[in-house]
Order: C-alpha cells, then structure tokens, then sequence
C-alpha cells in the first residue's frame, strides 16, 4: 500500500469510530466503505494507526473480556478525535478539488483519445 493511502486509513478509522466504538477486527472488515479492497490493509497498519491515534489522545481503548473468547480492545473516538476527524474531511475536500481540477486538465490536454494508439498515447 502507497503511503498517501495508508495515512487515508486514519481519517476512515475515525470516521467509523464516529459511529460506535469498535475493535480492530471489526475496524478492518468495515474499511471496505471506503473502498479498500479485501487485504489491501495490513493489519499492521490499522493497529499502528489506531495506536497512535491513541497516543495522540483521539481514540482512547479499553480491554473488553468475556464472550468466551480472548480480551480484545475496545476503541472509542475522543473529542479531540472528533475534531481530527473534521480536519480530515476539510483536507479530502481541498485535495478532491485539486483532483478533479487535474482530472479536467488532463482530460483537455493529454488523455489519448479514443480510438487512436501509438506511441505518442503511451504512458
């Protein structure tokens, strides 16, 4: 995984912390909203995300017993995450502007048109 894509686990992390708090497990079947592909996410990766999140005060976990099974965290999004969360939507919302404002240039200026080949259309 890119690393622009992996920093992109964070703000879906506590986007669906938003909803109810949740366990890493449960965390990493859920980020298939966003479009990630089944084992396109590391575990490692959504654990070391939701670690930090937790050291930086916007998640804080809890160990949950019971059920039977092993102890499994409970995470949980703080206010501060909350506010995070916000930074995070203002952030994709600028970069999806200047995505689709490159997408349009593109477009107009380099995308081979269809039904042409050749090298002058090759990547």
């Amino acid at each position: 995984m890119s690393a622009p894509l992996e920093r992109f686990v964070q703000p879906c992390l506590l986007l669906l912390l938003r909803r109810r708090p949740a366990h890493g497990y449960e965390l990493m079947q859920s980020l298939a909203e966003f479009g990630f592909g089944e084992g396109e996410v590391d575990p490692a990766t959504v654990y070391r995300n939701l670690r930090r999140l937790e050291e930086e005060g916007f998640v804080v976990s809890r160990w949950e017993t019971g059920g039977g099974g092993p102890a499994r965290r409970l995470y949980q999004l703080t206010r501060e995450g909350e506010e995070l969360l916000h930074a995070w939507a203002a952030a994709v919302e600028q970069n999806r502007r200047r995505l689709e404002h490159f997408l349009a240039r593109y477009r107009e200026e380099a995308a081979p048109a269809e039904g042409r080949s050749g090298p002058e259309n090759s990547p």
